[in-house]
């Protein structure tokens, strides 16, 4: 066997389903190997969306994504989406190519030092040096993505381990070759020495996957359950942060939702954890999340960082009583001191406690101040909606589009200021129903995660918000969904600008200095690409838009809605530093 086929074989054997790639010659026999293997391979337009896919099939199934990249240029085009998986401790595997063993360090094509780039932004990386090696490398490179705090891994394959012996033998001049000189019979002896290596014991049991160790995931501790407990019932005012890092485990999403329930908590949920009650439920607040951080009696950070989104701890009151749940050990106390901060898994840690939490104080007029404050909220928000613009008014069209979605919706956000008036009033239909791009803020995310979540959520409709600065990055992956009959929408909010900054720029700086952008008809770009869409000017002309999008999705089409907005002072003061 080759190491192509035994990387096919062992993610096929893991339980990896889908591998997302970019072709090139130093990795060919990854994919071709993993199609054969039965393993759907996505084919891409550019490598960082192969790595958004995996990090999102990642988020999605709880399961490893993994992505294929040739070397060189390959794996440096990878870096900022495989950087924005470790910010957002999405557990995937980048297999990169790398120049032959015998020809590393002299001036190959696309040889340089790759692990010395990946290294920053990844867990765990090796080099592989033997075809016997492949597979259990790759074992457990998984398993340490997985382990602990959940990241990438990179594995760096030379193309000469991963092709066929007599291929390699036949690149290195061995084949059916008579040496005339005693310098070209050593060069000879030394290659055929070198290859025999290379391929020493690839047939042997030592070679067959051997099933991983166990994931190392810290458990809750009953003493630490114990305290938490004691803290809730002396709360009056408690509050319940709930993020990202509480669904590390998407295999135990309802279960978390469940036991939110039954704790009965006032509860704000973020990034990847919006959706997890549902559209609408009574205990999840929207509006007010400052006010009620500096008035509440007890604050329970479930894999919630205290970072520039609390404003590095600020936006919690200082009097409160803090619970800090998170399987970071770091992040427990960065920026914070809280009474209780406990390493573990901060959904299973919440199941745990609500097993325990039988009787808890009755805190219904707390729960009953913080509803009708998001009430006064949502009236300021329909005013702000209800104003007149050039162009559409954002928000109105996001509340509307809220009113449209149909229940199988997959939201992926992707970045910018559009995107975060969208977060703002767009509300998930199910639990893993949103996408974006996490704490790093990176843009262009929209194609990668759509691709991914289609791969994961096939009969979804799949709704990708875009501004028109975040739409360029993956509008070619228009072509890949077109290609695969997916159920993809783009709907991008067109302001002619780089708004969140151009907002601050031109008030601080005086200046619209390279953030301003022609609004430009990427519709018809989608279409070139062999989607369908339209460009859209009113508010009405929108909404008919989105039900002809659901349509053409039905038929297998995807498709682009540039909406022509205007600006509103929803967003104003909004940008972080």
């Amino acid at each position: 066997m080759n190491g192509g086929q035994l990387i096919a074989r062992t993610l096929q054997e893991a339980g990896v389903q889908h591998l997302f790639t970019l072709c090139g010659g130093h990795i060919a026999p990854i994919y071709v190997e993993a199609a054969r293997a039965g393993i759907r391979v996505w084919d891409v337009r550019h490598e960082a969306t192969a790595v958004f896919a995996a990090d999102a099939v990642a988020r999605l199934s709880g399961v490893p994504g993994v992505a294929a990249v040739t070397a060189g240029p390959g794996v440096t085009n990878s870096g900022t989406a495989l950087k924005n998986a470790q910010m957002a401790q999405s557990p995937m595997l980048l297999l990169g190519g790398a120049t032959a063993t015998l020809l590393r360090g002299r001036g190959a094509l696309q040889d340089i030092d790759q692990k010395a780039l990946m290294r920053a932004a990844v867990k765990y990386t090796a080099r592989a040096k033997r075809v016997r090696d492949v597979s259990p490398m790759v074992l457990r490179a998984l398993q340490a993505s997985t382990s602990g705090v959940p990241g990438p891994v990179f594995l760096e394959f030379p193309v000469d381990l991963l092709y066929p012996e007599a291929t390699v033998r036949e690149w290195y001049g061995q084949k059916n070759k008579t040496a005339s000189g005693l310098r070209e019979k050593i060069m000879q002896w030394y290659i055929n020495r070198h290859v025999n290596r290379l391929f020493a014991g690839v047939n042997s049991d030592a070679n067959l996957p051997n099933p991983t160790g166990p994931v190392a995931i810290p458990e809750p501790g009953a003493a630490d359950l114990d305290t938490a407990l004691r803290m809730l019932m002396q709360a009056q005012k408690p509050v319940l942060l709930l993020g990202s890092g509480a669904l590390l485990a998407p295999q135990q999403v309802a279960a978390v939702a469940q036991a939110v329930a039954g704790l009965g908590l006032p509860v704000y949920l973020s990034g990847m954890a919006r959706g997890l009650l549902g559209r609408e439920h009574p205990l999840q607040r929207f509006h007010h999340r400052k006010t009620a951080l500096r008035e509440a009696d007890l604050i329970i950070l479930a894999g919630v960082p205290a970072d520039f989104r609390l404003d590095y701890g600020r936006h919690l009151g200082r009097g409160a009583k803090k619970i800090a749940l998170n399987r970071n050990r770091r992040e427990l106390r960065h920026n914070l001191r809280p009474e209780l901060a406990v390493c573990t898994d901060p959904g299973a840690f919440l199941v745990a406690l609500a097993q325990l939490a039988k009787a808890l104080p009755d805190v219904t007029a707390w729960k009953q101040t913080l509803r009708a404050r998001d009430a006064e909220r949502e009236k300021e928000i329909a005013q702000i909606a209800a104003e007149k613009v050039e162009g559409i008014n954002p928000v109105a069209l996001c509340r509307s589009l809220e009113q449209l979605l149909p229940e199988r919706s997959v939201l992926v956000a992707d970045g910018g200021d559009f995107a975060a008036t969208a977060a703002y009033t767009l509300h998930p239909r199910k639990p893993l129903g949103w996408l974006d791009p996490g704490v790093f803020g990176t843009l262009g995310v929209g194609g990668g995660f759509a691709l991914g979540a289609a791969a994961c959520y096939p009969d979804d409709y799949i709704w990708i918000i875009y501004g028109d600065g975040s739409v360029a990055y993956s509008l070619a992956e228009f072509e890949t969904f077109a290609k695969n009959g997916l159920k993809v929408c783009g709907i991008v909010g067109n302001n002619g600008a780089w708004e969140q900054i151009a907002r601050d720029q031109i008030q601080l700086l005086g200046s619209d200095t390279a953030v301003k952008l022609p609004q430009s008809d990427y519709q018809m770009v989608a279409q070139g690409y062999g989607a369908a869409g339209e460009r859209v000017h009113t508010l009405e002309d929108f909404e008919k838009a989105v039900q002809r999008a659901i349509l053409h999705m039905d038929r297998g089409m995807p498709y682009l809605i540039n909406a022509v907005i205007g600006s509103t002072a929803f967003r104003k003061d909004s940008i972080s530093i």
